[in-house]
């Protein structure tokens, strides 16, 4: 027997007999056997294979088998259960079937070959356990001569079936086995055999095993028909437009290699390699190369004349070789040799800084007159905001070199600054060689950003790295991982920037000229505003002098309360604030000019962020302002002392104080313990006081020996009781033995004294110098007294 059959009811019981079996219809069981399937049901008239699997599936066919009808039922699911088949939810009509043969797959999996005889309609469940079985009411067909409207639903079906036939060549051996058996006399089993083939969904299928009326099963199965005919000559559509997309492509790719053929053959034009390797060798006629570089190119040119395109080599050699050739060999910019200019470019780009510019000036003149760099590389410290990277590039402009600048902040992998190996899948050359090849010359400004916070890992150490990149020794002849090939950096001007020295490695300090760029004071930033950054936001924002105006009140107001920074970058973040709620008036309709007074300021900006700093604590012994240096610049800081009185004594410090400062504070205890014990009524104060020394704000890490002085004077001021000037700060370490040392950062702790309001300092007696060298404005009005040991600052900090 085939594996799918059609029986018709004239072969039925022929069928049977020839098997020795009874005709079916005498032997229908009341009570059937039910096995749930999934997919599709199954149609009367139909021979198939079935596979079953589990022990209660197994165990219900063994029944049915052993049963003397050899009868069972199978059902459609509706709503299946994972976890157990049986417990889900089924159609209520099946279809019984007759089990012709059963094959053992697997010791639980069977096949059973068996034929759909009727339909069935569940009355009631018999039992659930072991087997399923349920009382049914079986349907059969009328035996009566079908009418002409039967016949015309037959010939209907039929005609659509064969329309479908030519759609599916897929159906064709189907309706051409079902189409040698048709008898128009029995038109039930013509519409279950036509519809046992269609695609339709499960739902569609049950629907015409639950039309027990011919006329409602021919009606429903033409409308199926119909669905089926329209999505074959819809996917017809589709096959035919891709066939003739595709046949187009095919056609097309012919063409065009056939072209390039043609094309080749005339000389007109050359395949994707000779093209490759034309260009990488027109680039080369503009190069000078060294004789190392020639040899490597030349080699990895014959290579890659030797490789396939298809070769994985093949785009190694080239991706090389386009590295290799994009490096401007031998091509220089030419300087601009004019001191004049670069003063020019200088001043207009910056306001103030008069001794960076003269450092500038001064480094510049020796490379207009030496024609060629020193072996000198600059870097430059500072705050934030002060305009580190904007002087880097006036100095590119003075020069008339081009500008490249990447930042080296957070940098741990030493293969960022020479490269990575080609060995390696998607290896690349390291920053330096990058930014040559980007710059175009040989000789540009680049800008090493933010090399005080170069980072180190188990990868290696980018600092170390750049000790031969800094080094006018080596660089001439720098090594990249990836090119493989000596390039000579000497003639690049590396300028660095930075916020501190102290986390750079001395070694690489060494290799550079360092100028410090130390912070503006009210008066700079205030021309800064003025020139440069209420200009560059009218523009940004799309406003003009006519919209708005900022006063100069407007103006020393939002620097003092709002941007006490050393530098500018937050005074013009305010200054954008100002510029938005402006902008946000005018589209809303606010017409006339907007003026920005200091008396509106805080309309714009909100509260003040900033209070006038002074001492505290008025007339409270112990108490003193010191002055401190810091990366974000210049800044005042308090110190406090207290007496705690009991039988023990000792000597406490907070305030996050780092070591350095620490000692420092030791040792301004044990000096005026050693001066406080020559007095005697004072001698017993600290063996009868336990002493706290804390340096507000709490939080802030704190370190440095400069705030030695200002320790001590706060300790003599507890013990004596005697009140230190209110209006006076100062700055200097202290030894034991009570001289005075010089500190760094004079300019930085002035500007910070005249920005809260303190024009009477004290610095160390050889500070005098550096206080000397500092630009006029800065100097006015500061009264400052140079002392050479402490006794020195007794005779001036004390209230008279």
């Amino acid at each position: 027997m085939s594996e799918e059959e059609f029986i018709t009811p004239e072969n039925e019981t022929e069928h049977a007999s020839n098997n020795d079996l009874v005709v079916v219809s005498e032997v229908l069981p009341d009570n059937l056997i039910v096995l749930p399937i999934l997919d599709r049901p199954i149609f009367p008239g139909i021979v198939m294979p079935l596979i079953f699997s589990g022990e209660k599936s197994i165990n219900a066919i063994k029944s049915a088998v052993e049963s003397q009808t050899n009868i069972f039922g199978v059902v459609l699911v509706r709503d299946l259960n994972e976890q157990d088949i049986f417990s889900s939810s089924f159609y209520t009509v099946g279809t019984a079937l007759k089990i012709y043969k059963v094959i053992p797959i697997s010791e639980d999996t069977i096949q059973v070959v068996a034929q759909g005889t009727h339909r069935f309609q569940f009355i009631r469940t018999h039992s659930l356990t072991p087997i399923l079985k349920w009382e049914v009411k079986y349907h059969y067909e009328p035996n009566t001569k079908p009418d002409e409207e039967l016949r015309a639903y037959a010939m209907a079906v039929m005609s659509s079936a064969k329309s479908l036939l030519k759609l599916n060549p897929l159906f064709q051996e189907q309706l051409k086995m079902l189409l040698a058996n048709i008898n128009f006399e029995k038109p039930g089993y013509i519409m279950d055999l036509i519809a046992s083939v269609l695609t339709s969904e499960s739902a569609k299928l049950q629907s015409i095993i639950e039309a027990f009326d011919l006329y409602e099963r021919g009606k429903t199965l033409l409308l199926y028909l119909k669905e089926e005919i329209e999505v074959h000559k819809l996917q017809e559509k589709i096959t035919k437009q891709i066939d003739e997309k595709m046949a187009k492509q095919q056609k097309d790719f012919f063409l065009r290699e056939q072209l390039k053929i043609i094309k080749k053959e005339l000389g007109i034009e050359k395949d994707d390699k000779s093209s490759e390797i034309e260009k990488l060798e027109g680039r080369l006629k503009n190069l000078v190369l060294p004789n190392e570089a020639e040899k490597v190119i030349q080699s990895e040119l014959d290579k890659l004349k030797m490789l396939e395109p298809v070769s994985p080599e093949y785009n190694v050699v080239r991706t090389y070789l386009d590295v290799l050739t994009q490096l401007p060999w031998g091509v220089y910019s030419e300087d601009v040799k004019d001191i004049s200019h670069a003063r020019q470019v200088l001043n207009d780009d910056h306001y103030g800084l008069d001794d960076v510019k003269s450092r500038i000036l001064e480094f510049i003149s020796t490379i207009i007159k030496r024609g060629k760099l020193t072996g000198s590389n600059i870097l430059l410290v500072g705050p934030p905001g002060v305009g580190k990277t904007s002087v880097g590039k006036s100095i590119a402009s003075a020069l008339g070199r081009k500008f490249y600048r990447f930042s080296l902040g957070g940098m741990r992998d030493e293969a960022e600054i020479k490269g990575h190996r080609r060995t390696y899948i998607g290896a690349m050359p390291g920053k330096l060689i990058e930014s040559i090849k980007r710059a175009g010359t040989s000789n540009p400004v680049i800008m090493l950003d933010e090399i005080d916070k170069i980072g180190k890992s188990f990868q290696g150490d980018p600092a170390s790295a750049m000790l031969e990149v800094l080094d006018p020794e080596q660089n001439q002849n720098f090594l990249d991982h990836y090119l493989d090939v000596r390039f000579d950096l000497s003639n690049v001007l590396f300028v660095a920037t930075a916020n501190q020295l102290d986390t750079i490695p001395l070694p690489l300090l060494d290799r550079m000229e360092i100028i410090r760029l130390s912070g503006y004071i009210l008066e700079e930033k205030t021309q800064i505003a003025k020139k440069y950054l209420l200009p560059r936001q009218l523009e940004n924002h799309g406003l003009t002098v006519d919209e708005l105006d900022i006063t100069d009140g407007a103006l020393v107001k939002i620097i003092d309360r709002y941007a006490r920074e050393a530098g500018v970058r937050n005074l013009e973040n305010q200054i954008k604030k100002i510029m938005r709620k402006a902008t946000l008036k005018s589209v809303e309709g606010e017409n006339g000019k907007i003026v920005i007074t200091s008396a509106n300021v805080e309309e714009f900006l909100g509260k003040e962020i900033f209070s006038t700093e002074e001492l505290y604590n008025k007339g409270v012994p112990g108490v003193t302002l010191g002055l401190a240096y810091t990366a974000l610049g210049g800044t005042t800081l308090y110190i406090e002392a207290n007496a705690i009185h009991g039988k023990s004594s000792g000597f406490k410090q907070t305030g996050q104080l780092g070591d350095v400062m620490r000692e420092s504070s030791e040792i301004a205890y044990s000096y005026i313990r050693s001066i406080i014990g020559k007095d005697e009524s004072l001698k017993n104060f600290f063996d009868e006081n336990f002493i706290h020394l804390h340096v507000p704000a709490g939080a802030t890490p704190k370190d440095g020996p400069s705030a030695g002085i200002t320790m001590a004077l706060a300790l003599h001021s507890l013990a004596t009781q005697r009140i230190v000037r209110s209006d006076i700060a100062m700055t200097g370490e202290l030894t034991l033995t009570g001289k005075v040392l010089p500190i760094g950062g004079v300019r930085e702790k002035t500007i910070a004294a005249r920005r809260v309001g303190i024009f009477e300092l004290i610095l160390p007696k050889e500070n005098q110098k550096d206080f000397d060298e500092l630009p006029s404005y800065i100097r006015d009005g500061i009264k400052i007294h140079f002392v050479d040991y402490f006794r020195d600052v007794l005779d001036i900090a004390y209230v008279t």
